[in-house]
């Protein structure tokens, strides 16, 4: 992702879902506004990387820490892959907001469990 020079130093981008493994929370084409380096928390929308899959990032739901790295997961499991598959993912970014096509601020209510969580 290519930014002009005044751009460079803040941390929000825009991210493009591809794929249906976050449906039914987000859509393959759902405009997310990201937040670089913020902390994720058990149930955040997150944005990650896997050493298996350098280059790419991925939208996943933040399970919680697991050793060096975070256990995530999608909220469709049968279109997936996630955790399960490749192990500790590296958060990149945090959702903030969906923009597009209808706007709407994540967050998470305390006490929140993902229906996939262990535990």
């Amino acid at each position: 992702m290519r930014m002009g020079r005044h751009l460079a130093g803040w941390p929000w981008r825009c991210a493009v879902v591809r794929g249906p493994s976050m449906s039914p929370t987000l859509s393959d084409g759902d405009v997310l506004l990201v937040r670089l380096r913020a902390r994720p928390r058990p149930g955040a929308v997150i944005l990650v990387q896997w050493p298996q899959r350098p280059g790419q990032w991925s939208v996943k739901r933040a399970i919680g820490r697991h050793g060096d790295g975070w256990w995530v997961l999608g909220d469709n499991p049968a279109a997936s892959t996630d955790s399960r598959q490749l192990g500790t993912a590296t958060p990149v970014a945090v959702v903030l907001a969906r923009l597009t096509p209808h706007p709407r601020i994540q967050g998470v209510q305390r006490g929140d469990k993902h229906p996939y969580s262990p535990g």
